[in-house]
């Protein structure tokens, strides 16, 4: 490949979590400081990424027809090299190498650094190496792709825990916690660099620390980074039922940057499933757990997971977790189906449940949500929100959005903005004027004179979510 600076281009796509969303802007600082110039367009790339994932069936094949997709531009456009990194690769190394002769290198999920080794042009065509080899760490370099000054930082990587339908503790090794000091050094970079919202996450927030000798725990290390001097947010994300320290909740309950937001994979309520799956507690717990939190963190916005159709699902556990759910009154739920992974526990076990019997209980769990998180955004309607402005509306050029402390971003919906001007990465205050699902519409109490004036928001009729599927683009 020339070594021209007009051919050194680099395109990015990033599938899955936002942990590989940290990974892909890893790789992204790791480019730019080879000197490479990241395009958008994949056609104009001479060196494609495609960060997996390969955690459920649907992630997998996504993975592969997004590979199968860009590989096309080796013919058509200037692609000369295209990587395939993430947690498919790591989990599948040889049988992507046989089935993909278009991909010309690999790395694993622990295998950032290595990219530059590609870059350069004497790597091998297999570079996935050990999943616990490498976390991230303030002196990598890193590129943020998320908008309105948000971004991720990773606490830790990998996971100790044995959940019987997971096999993320394959993909990404043992747990490995981060030196609080590290974390805070980041963070640091980050607000200097305009960075005012910072998301927290790794594969099981709860047990951060507990590898390190020094004493470190969650609510110490939270409160260290909100207290960085410049950042208005810190959310934290992925925490697990048991061992919810009183220290973590009150901070998250009192701390003026850590938002009332909680993110908990609960997975199911009944206990039967709850012991099928190795969680290590019962349903009475989690609902005690619930009215804990709601009763000692005031404004709190709820955000959980579930799994539908694990093998030995009865339809009366099933209707456990939608009385669990209507109970709770989550303001956000995701419903994942189940689909056996080779490796997991979970596929050995008997009374599998059928596939159409699956998605009809998704769906319905899903129906019961929709009608709780409307409720929930309606009873937004007329309060007065701080919102962190990201810019212009994926469905039309002519609106703003932004998000308030209770959407995470690219996860829960967002604010329109009408009635005045705004500019991406200020905060504003809104009121709330319509609701709809999952999306607001809002109107802005103080103008700025920085923006032309924003044009009247309807309601769209629906929420487009995100289909996991992440072309990056840079911002800052």
């Amino acid at each position: 490949m020339s070594s021209s600076s007009d051919q050194r281009t680099i395109h990015f796509v990033s599938l899955g979590c936002p942990k590989n969303r940290v990974d892909s802007e890893v790789m992204l600082g790791v480019a730019e400081r080879a000197g490479y110039r990241h395009v958008e367009q994949a056609a104009q790339a001479s060196v494609i990424v495609v960060n997996t994932c390969g955690f459920i069936d649907a992630a997998k094949k996504e993975s592969i027809d997004t590979i199968l997709e860009l590989s096309s531009y080796k013919d058509s456009g200037s692609c000369h090299k295209l990587v395939v990194s993430g947690c498919l690769s790591q989990r599948y190394p040889d049988d992507l190498a046989n089935d993909l002769p278009e991909v010309d290198h690999f790395l694993g999920s622990s295998d950032m650094l290595k990219l530059d080794d590609v870059l350069r042009g004497d790597a091998q065509r297999m570079l996935v190496g050990n999943p616990a080899d490498w976390v991230v760490t303030a002196s990598d370099p890193r590129r943020i792709s998320t908008r309105g000054r948000s971004a991720y930082v990773k606490l830790a990587e990998g996971c100790n825990r044995s959940c019987s339908f997971c096999v993320i503790p394959e993909m990404r090794g043992k747990q490995r916690s981060r030196r609080t000091d590290d974390i805070v050094q980041e963070v640091e970079q980050l607000v200097r660099q305009g960075v005012l919202e910072v998301n927290l996450v790794s594969q099981d927030t709860i047990a951060y620390g507990r590898d390190l000798a020094d004493g470190s725990h969650l609510a110490d290390a939270v409160r260290r980074i909100a207290d960085v001097p410049g950042l208005r947010w810190a959310r934290v994300f992925y925490l697990y039922p048991e061992k919810m320290t009183d220290d973590l909740i009150d901070l998250i309950g009192t701390h003026p940057k850590v938002v009332p937001y909680i993110d908990m994979p609960l997975q199911h309520a009944a206990d039967g499933m709850l012991r099928r799956m190795k969680r290590g507690h019962g349903g009475a717990r989690l609902r005690e757990l619930v009215l804990r939190l709601r009763a000692r963190i005031p404004g709190l916005f709820f955000r959980t997971a579930f799994i539908v159709g694990h093998p030995g699902e009865t339809e009366q556990e099933f209707e456990e977790l939608c009385e669990f759910v209507r109970f709770a009154e989550f303001d956000r739920v995701g419903v994942f189906q189940y689909s056996d992974e080779e490796s997991a526990h979970s596929s050995t076990l008997p009374d599998k449940v059928e596939p159409r019997m699956i998605a009809a209980r998704a769906k319905k769990l899903m129906s019961i949500q929709r009608r709780i998180s409307k409720k929930k955004n309606r009873a937004l309607v007329g309060q007065e929100l701080d919102v962190l402005v990201e810019g212009v509306s994926e469905d039309s050029e002519l609106v703003m959005m932004g998000r308030h402390a209770g959407q995470a971003p690219e996860i829960d919906g967002c604010v329109y903005l009408s009635g005045g001007s705004a500019v991406p990465g200020e905060f504003r205050r809104v009121r709330i004027t319509q609701a709809s699902d999952y999306d607001l519409v809002g109107e802005l109490e103080d103008d700025s004179a920085e923006a032309a004036p924003l044009p009247p928001v309807l309601m769209p009729i629906a929420h487009r979510a995100s289909d996991g599927r992440r072309v990056l683009r840079t911002y800052r």
